[in-house]
């Protein structure tokens, strides 16, 4: 088993454009930037994680997140850390 984690804050400019979206609709860009980032930045630590163990792969990979306090939140990566050959 494998792991990388990340803690973001939300930045003020984004939870303002936020606040203004909510009352014409439409996607909140700053949130989903945020989240791509937050997500390939627990990536990159699990993979690092798995190639200190000697893995060259990661298989079933999961992510969750979950709020540390109000406008933090935590994306966590996991998975099963494998090494993969070319035998038969």
């Amino acid at each position: 088993m494998v792991q990388g984690n990340t803690v973001r804050a939300k930045h003020a400019g984004r939870d303002f454009a936020a606040g203004l979206k909510n009352f014409v609709g439409g996607e909140l860009k700053g949130y989903t930037e945020l989240l791509v980032e937050s997500r390939r930045q627990a990536t990159e630590r699990m993979i690092s994680q798995a190639a200190e163990l000697g893995a060259n792969a990661v298989v079933n990979v999961r992510f969750a997140t979950s709020s540390v306090t109000a406008g933090a939140s935590e994306l966590y990566a996991y998975g099963t850390a494998v090494t993969v050959s070319d035998e038969v």
